[in-house]
C-alpha cells in the first residue's frame, strides 16, 4: 500500500511517501513563503526524487483540519485535484490526531496544541499502547485552561507539542498540575510522513471518501463567517 500524505493546516507545508511500512521520502518547510507557493514544487520535487508514478499510489492523505482556514483550503483543493485527476480516494486525517501520531508509541499522554488565536487552542488529548493510538479527548476548539482540566483528571505525566506551546508555555509552567514535557523539534510540528501513516490506518479500515466528497473540518466559523453572523 501506497499513501501520499500532505499537510498544509498550520505553518509548516509538508509532503511524504509512506509505503507500507516504509517512509519513503518526506518535504517538510517551515519558513516564510505561503502553502500556495510550496505544496505543489515541494510535492513534484519529492515525487523526481523517488522517481514516483503517481499512478502507483493508492490513496492521498491530507490533515483534513482543524488549522489555519487558508492552509486547509489549499492543502484540501490539492488533494481533491490529484484525487480527481488520478482517479484515487481521498483520506481526510483530523490534523490534531496527525499531530498526535508523531509520538506514537509514547508513554506518556500526548497533548497537541494549536494556536487558534483569540486566546483559544485546537487540542485533543490522547494514549498510546504500542502502535494503537487512543483518543481521551477528540480534537476540539477550547480555552488552554479547558484542556489543563481535563489533564489533571488524568492524573497522569504528558507531553505537549505544536505550535501551540511558544504561546501557552508560561500558563502550562502556571497551570499544569501533573509532570510534563515538551516534544523535540523534530517532532514538534505538522508532518506529511504522520498523516500518511495515519491515512493508512483509516484506509484499512475502509474509512476514505472519493476526492469530490472531501471536505475539510474547520471546527468553527472563520473571523469572516463569524462577523456576517453578527450583522
Amino acid at each position: 500500500m501506497k499513501i501520499l500524505g500532505l499537510d498544509s493546516s498550520g505553518l509548516v507545508a509538508s509532503a511524504a511517501i509512506v509505503e507500507d511500512e516504509i517512509l519513503r521520502g518526506e518535504y517538510t518547510v517551515n519558513y516564510k513563503k505561503t502553502h500556495s507557493q510550496t505544496l505543489l514544487p515541494m510535492l513534484g520535487a519529492l515525487a523526481k526524487m523517488l522517481e514516483l508514478d503517481m499512478d502507483t499510489i493508492d490513496a492521498i492523505a491530507v490533515a483534513g483540519g482543524p488549522g489555519s482556514f487558508t492552509g486547509l483550503r489549499i492543502g484540501s483543493a490539492t488533494a481533491k485535484g490529484l484525487g480527481l485527476a488520478l482517479e484515487k480516494p481521498v483520506i481526510g486525517v483530523p490534523t490534531v490526531d496527525a499531530l498526535a501520531y508523531n509520538l506514537v508509541g509514547h508513554r506518556d499522554l500526548v497533548c497537541p496544541l494549536m494556536d487558534a488565536r483569540r486566546n483559544q487552542t485546537y487540542t485533543g488529548l490522547y494514549r498510546f499502547d504500542g502502535n494503537e493510538m487512543y483518543t481521551i479527548v477528540e480534537q476540539c476548539a477550547v480555552g488552554i485552561e479547558e484542556i489543563l482540566e481535563k489533564i489533571k483528571e488524568q492524573g497522569s505525566p504528558v507531553t505537549f507539542l505544536g505550535d501551540g506551546v511558544p504561546v501557552f508555555r508560561d500558563i502550562i509552567s502556571e497551570r499544569c498540575s501533573v509532570p510534563y514535557t515538551f516534544a523535540p523539534a523534530h517532532l514538534n510540528k505538522q508532518r506529511a510522513g504522520a498523516v500518511a501513516a495515519l491515512g493508512m490506518v483509516s484506509f484499512a479500515r475502509g474509512n476514505y471518501q472519493t476526492a469530490a466528497d472531501h471536505r475539510p473540518e474547520y471546527l468553527r466559523l472563520s473571523q469572516a463567517e463569524q462577523k456576517a453572523k453578527q450583522l
